[in-house]
């Protein structure tokens, strides 16, 4: 976490989407969620990035994370 967002390092270049892509895996796999349970919202060409994510409610999702509060 870093000022109230979670910070996320992925390998893939910010290529045709690849960063993007990698991002979406990273966040699924890390939730135990189905890739069409997490979306990209906003910031596609920027290193900022808002995620929705189906299924889980916040608490849910910072408990999945191990993130407190």
């Amino acid at each position: 976490m870093r000022d109230g967002a979670l910070e996320v390092r992925v390998s893939a270049p910010p290529v045709e989407g690849a960063a993007n892509d990698a991002l979406v895996g990273v966040l699924a796999e890390a939730l135990a969620l189905p890739r069409r349970a997490v979306a990209l919202v906003s910031g596609e060409h920027g290193r900022s990035k808002r995620v929705r994510i189906e299924g889980l409610s916040v608490a849910e999702v910072r408990a999945r994370l191990g993130l407190q509060g």
